[in-house]
C-alpha cells in the first residue's frame, strides 16, 4: 500500500542512488517514485510546480499533504526503514533548533547537486539514470 509518492530529479546521479537506496529497502511498497523529467509529468501531476520541484524535493503523502526537502526526505526514509541511521539522523536534522541550519544547507545542496554528484559521482548528469 502505497503511503508516499516522492518526486525526484532522473537526471542527478545523487538523486537517482538516493532513490535506489529507497526502493530497495521499500519492502512493503510505501513509495511510489516518480521522475520529474519524465515528459508527461505536468500531465499526470499537474498540482506539483515542476519548476518548484526541480529546486527542492517533493513528496505527497497519501492524505494529499506535500512535504518539502528534508521533511520529504524524512517521511520516505521513516516509510520504508523507520529505525535506519539514516532516518534517525535525518529525523535530528528536522529538530526545531537544527532546522534551520539544515533546510539551508539542503537548499545550497539542492541548487547545486549537478556539481555534487560530479564531485561525489564523477557524473554530473544523466541522460535518465536507472533506479
Amino acid at each position: 500500500m502505497h503511503t508516499l509518492t516522492l518526486f525526484y530529479d532522473g537526471c542527478c546521479p545523487l538523486c537517482v542512488a538516493e532513490m535506489r537506496a529507497l526502493s530497495t529497502r521499500d519492502t512493503q511498497q510505501a513509495l511510489v517514485l516518480e521522475d520529474i523529467q519524465q515528459e508527461d509529468f505536468v500531465l499526470r501531476y499537474p498540482h506539483i510546480n515542476l519548476k518548484r520541484a526541480t529546486e527542492r524535493l517533493h513528496a505527497e503523502s497519501g492524505n494529499g499533504d506535500v512535504l518539502l526537502g528534508l521533511d520529504a526526505t524524512r517521511a520516505a526514509w521513516a516509510a520504508v526503514a523507520p529505525r535506519s541511521f539514516t532516518t534517525l539522523f535525518v529525523t535530528f536534522l528536522r529538530w526545531p533548533l537544527v532546522r534551520c541550519f539544515s533546510d539551508a544547507a539542503y537548499g545550497i545542496f539542492a541548487r547545486h547537486r549537478y556539481g555534487f554528484s560530479r564531485l561525489l559521482t564523477g557524473r554530473s548528469r544523466c541522460e535518465r539514470c536507472k533506479i
